[in-house]
């Protein structure tokens, strides 16, 4: 099986850095709307020229389609950096869009345009080749602070431009993530445009906070989120499952970056608390451009085709934080039918050469597990920002 085209993590990204020379390359011009993945208003773009309609699964193998309507005058925004996705040959992506980027918009990002206006910028992350390199002994010419300052140029642009005060969402997953922590710690955190910052959503990460508070270590002024209409705050977990807790020493995902610190764990299911029902929005396995290679088997017995890129499963899945002393995680909990016609199986491990990561947990569908959760605390968190504006 191939290498996972999702992986990414703090850890290698920074020792990667540490071991190779540095490139400079010169700025991106995001007035350009080629240096864009998404923008408001373009029907054929990755995210206005994404199909979005899911099958509602049913445990009695019942099906019923959901369609998917984008909402072309959402009073909000959305920004969003995707994770490391890149298998340009270079330590650094190129700015050409490739057909990876379309298909981890499609998974993680697109859907939230039923809420707010989508911003997705191109950027030279660094890329799975310069990863794939680091592991193997023989690294290559990077630029990591490349990535951020793409990043920044394009979040200046979109300020300059675009946002015209209306309050915007930050999405990340993995090295997005790692990017957009970077970013809010030096650009909004305790700083006025905090005030237009709806929520801060860092997925596959482990941002640190100190022990037993929600505020501080990473984030200064930025709490983490408890309620859906709380506005500048942050959410944060990595997933695994509830029956294969992250090893005791792992060190990518939940861990604790030092004395007094932990990772934060926020359940998008029930910010509030305790274990809650997740809305989940898995890949089908219809589509080609999934960025996942481990493709999903029959979602019913007997076996029924499946037609949309999209599979809802009511009722099958739970979410809970869960802190083993050494690791802060959001535990995925199955729960199965007796008798029922649903698959109880879901697919989103890193699985490499046929060894299972263990480490890695769910890192390939952290997204796609709470998508409806978090599209529908975007959209109260957004209402409970126009309520303040007026």
């Amino acid at each position: 099986m191939r290498f996972p085209t999702l992986l990414a993590c703090t850890a290698l990204i920074h020792s990667l850095a540490a071991s190779a020379q540095v490139v400079t390359l010169p700025k991106n011009d995001y007035a350009d709307p080629a240096s864009w993945l998404c923008r408001p208003g373009r029907p054929t773009d990755a995210c206005g020229g994404s199909n979005q309609d899911a099958t509602v699964l049913r445990a009695d193998g019942s099906t019923r389609l959901e369609r998917f309507h984008a909402g072309p005058s959402a009073p909000i925004d959305c920004f969003y950096v995707y994770p490391t996705v890149s298998l340009d040959p270079g330590g650094n992506a190129s700015m050409k869009v490739e057909n990876q980027q379309i298909a981890v918009v499609k998974q993680q990002f697109a859907r939230f345009s039923s809420v707010c206006r989508p911003y997705a910028p191109l950027y030279r992350q660094v890329t799975l080749t310069a990863l794939r390199a680091s592991l193997s002994g023989h690294p290559v010419n990077i630029d990591r602070a490349l990535a951020y300052n793409d990043v920044k140029d394009a979040w200046d642009h979109y300020l300059a431009h675009d946002n015209h005060g209306r309050g915007v969402a930050l999405i990340g997953h993995s090295q997005g993530s790692l990017v957009l922590a970077e970013l809010v710690s030096r650009e909004i955190d305790g700083k006025p445009l905090q005030n237009r910052i709806l929520s801060v959503i860092l997925a596959g990460y482990r941002l640190q906070i100190p022990v037993g508070k929600d505020v501080g270590g990473d984030f200064k002024s930025i709490p983490l989120c408890h309620f859906a209409d709380q506005l500048a705050c942050a959410i944060n977990f990595a997933s695994f499952r509830a029956n294969s807790p992250p090893p005791p020493d792992a060190r990518l995902f939940g861990f604790s970056a030092g004395p007094g610190l932990q990772a934060a764990c926020v359940n998008p299911a029930a910010l509030g608390g305790g274990s809650g029902p997740l809305h989940a929005y898995l890949g089908s396995g219809t589509d080609p451009l999934i960025a996942d290679g481990v493709q999903p088997g029959p979602w019913t017995q007997p076996p029924k085709p499946i037609s949309t890129p999209f599979v809802e499963v009511p009722g099958l899945l739970s979410a809970e934080c869960r802190n083993d002393g050494s690791h802060n995680y959001l535990a995925i909990t199955i729960h199965p039918t007796p008798g029922g016609a649903r698959t109880e199986t879901i697919t989103g491990d890193v699985v490499v050469d046929g060894h299972l990561l263990e480490q890695w947990g769910l890192h390939l569908i952290d997204m796609n597990l709470a998508m409806g959760n978090l599209i529908e605390i975007v959209r109260e968190e957004g209402r409970a920002y126009l309520a303040k504006q007026r």
